[in-house]
């Protein structure tokens, strides 16, 4: 277990950007959040330095934003329905806006290959996207009874993984849009983030009541309740074993938490963060490379805990 307060680590960088709702890294070099204020912005990840000027072209709030895997674009979701895809390293829109859902855009992924982008919504369906041209690929994928929050690709792109206000997680065929079995169930509240681990073996799911449950990705037979604590996204870690939480040796990556001032790699006390970085409410945590990002309210702050994983 490692542990170290922020004044022992380097903090690279905190700013604002009006409610920044959604962030993601690009290899851990660049930070792009969306804003209530309909406009995208992107950062260096070192520095807090602002890349250019904010990204402009939605006429809502952005909920979603998503790298492609190389970096080279940047895929954004916004309210009503509006999908937009942009130069990363230049800011311009590429193409028109992706127009289909008739709801809220709340989460967008692309495919490890970079071909497909992946659309959740709250019209209860999934879409696919040709990420070259903009172009749907087949039908809405149907079969959610409410708001689609979150959904992304396993590593190897064959499986496409969904989280829903309907308090289930569902499977699909990234190929086929088919499902994949049954809905998975055995949460009580509204899955807001489903990631997959590095292996692609163990997807891990977090609801809106904080807790998390980890499932066979391969069965969807629920492998227990991990953790329940604050913030709202979920992420593995891939962490050496030396660091490996206390019961888990052999376990090459782990889910960052939140609870009482504490980040912790599941069950391990790893960072421990002053009220003046979270205040009264529950950050979000993302990591990247050995970047640790808090968002808490208006305010981002980001720290190099790289020599600690």
């Amino acid at each position: 277990m490692a542990m170290f307060t922020p004044l022992r680590s380097r903090q690279t960088a905190e700013f604002w950007h009006p409610d920044p709702t959604t962030a993601r890294f690009d290899y851990g070099r660049v930070l792009a959040s969306g804003s209530d204020d309909h406009t995208i912005r992107l950062w260096d990840a070192q520095t807090g330095t602002p890349l250019g000027l904010p990204l402009t072209g939605h006429n809502y709030w952005v909920r979603s934003v998503a790298f492609s895997p190389d970096g080279r674009v940047l895929a954004s979701g916004s309210d009503y329905g509006t999908i937009r895809l942009w130069d990363a390293r230049t800011g311009t829109p590429l193409g028109q806006p992706l127009t289909g859902h008739y709801g809220h855009i709340s989460s967008v992924a692309f495919s490890p290959d970079g071909r497909v982008l992946a659309s959740g919504s709250e019209d209860r369906t999934i879409r696919l996207w040709d990420a070259q041209t903009g172009t749907p690929l087949g039908q809405p994928l149907r079969g959610h009874n409410y708001w689609v929050r979150s959904i992304t690709f396993s590593p190897d792109g064959r499986v496409l993984a969904s989280g829903s206000d309907d308090h289930t997680i569902r499977l699909w065929d990234a190929r086929t849009g088919t499902p994949l079995g049954q809905p998975l169930k055995g949460h009580d509240g509204c899955v807001h983030s489903v990631a997959f681990s590095p292996d692609g073996r163990v997807l891990a799911s977090r609801t809106n009541d904080r807790t998390i449950l980890l499932w066979d990705a391969q069965t969807g037979t629920p492998l227990g309740r991990l953790l329940r604590g604050g913030g709202h996204g979920i992420s593995f870690v891939p962490i050496s074993h030396r660091v490996a939480p206390e019961g888990h040796p052999r376990l090459p990556y782990c889910i960052p938490n939140f609870h009482d001032h504490w980040v912790k790699l599941s069950s391990s006390r790893f960072f421990w963060l002053p009220s003046q970085y979270w205040a009264a409410e529950s950050p979000t945590i993302l990591f990247s490379n050995g970047i640790l990002v808090i968002k808490s309210g208006l305010k981002l702050s980001i720290f190099d805990v790289s020599h600690a994983l």
